[in-house]
């Protein structure tokens, strides 16, 4: 019977770095994931769900930093050394060719559902219900200890009101552990979790797949009103603001030719309007006429003379006001 050699230490590293080495020159894109209370069937399922177009690679963070290095030392691609800062903690690496936020929600729908285990930092707030517990007369200890409202209903307890068991950030004691493990509650779930994106050289977090085209719309529209609003400020012509720039040239041009003798043709037609407001008022006359109905008809026959003595003139009310 063949005796099946043991791989060496020494080996094993040679094999490892080989494979990161190929998947990094076959992947640009690379998501970033904790493994934190993740198991081996859960690993199996995940990597059986990303089969095809992603490929998951655990690993020790000096053993994936050294390979990084090397790699980028024999091919002199240089990003790649951007996912060494990342490489913190209980981490993995997903290489994929596929859509970003697909495989990253892909990733999402393996968690399941872990009891509180005593001395485990709770990742949410842990709400006990109210309700019938089920439980008989004689468990209300746990409840006294954990200071929950309890009363007896048809023989079993009751919780009265909800009640915060257990704060996020907080360890998980051993009495919380049992009265959620009596309750059948298992508040947490684990799974990977994406915490870093790298595609082609850039690293972004995970928040940016996330973005809509009408958040970058909201994100685009509103640097363009800081621009703008720093250009006017400081009074420097930009592309954004130079429509602003030019309406406010006009605007004190304007002021002054209204407090002066100087005047120039849109000049002379506002100060004849100021002179006698009636002529403003049959101007807009038609306006008023589409929004509440047909004007008078000696009002249309005088709006028609002075729309086309406006014609003959330079500029219009259009041009004044536009």
């Amino acid at each position: 019977m063949a005796v099946k050699r043991r791989t060496s230490k020494a080996e094993k590293k040679i094999a490892y770095d080989k494979k990161l080495c190929q998947l990094l020159d076959a992947y640009s894109q690379v998501l970033v994931v904790a493994a934190d209370n993740v198991g081996s069937t859960q690993m199996q399922n995940i990597r059986r769900g990303l089969r095809g177009e992603s490929v998951v690679l655990m690993g020790k963070n000096t053993m994936m930093k050294r390979s990084i290095r090397i790699h980028a030392d024999k091919t002199g691609n240089h990003e790649i050394l951007t996912l060494i800062p990342l490489l913190v903690g209980n981490v993995g690496l997903i290489f994929t060719k596929g859509d970003l936020k697909e495989v990253s929600e892909e990733v999402s729908k393996y968690k399941v559902g872990a009891p509180a285990r005593v001395g485990l930092i709770a990742p949410i707030d842990v709400v006990v219900p109210p309700g019938n517990t089920g439980l008989d007369p004689s468990q209300t200890s746990f409840f006294q200890v954990l200071n929950i409202p309890t009363k007896i209903n048809k023989g079993t307890v009751e919780i009265i009101t909800p009640v915060e068991l257990i704060k996020k950030g907080d360890k998980v004691g051993s009495s919380e552990s049992a009265l959620l493990s009596k309750l059948g509650i298992r508040p947490f779930s684990y799974g990977l979790v994406v915490l870093s994106v790298y595609d082609n050289g850039s690293v972004f977090s995970l928040e940016v797949l996330n973005l809509t085209e009408d958040d970058l719309a909201f994100k685009f529209a509103s640097g363009v009103s800081m621009v703008t609003s720093l250009a006017l400020a400081i009074s420097y012509p930009t592309v954004a603001a130079a429509p602003h720039m030019f309406i406010n040239a006009y605007k004190n041009a304007l002021a002054i030719a209204l407090q002066t003798q100087y005047s120039f043709p849109l000049a002379h037609k506002l100060k004849e309007y100021l002179k006698d407001p009636s002529k403003f008022a049959v101007a807009v006359a038609p306006v008023a006429a589409g929004d509440g109905g047909p004007a008078p008809a000696a009002a249309a026959e005088v709006n028609k003379e002075d729309v086309a003595e406006e014609s003959e003139e330079e500029g219009g009310l259009g041009d004044l006001f536009g």
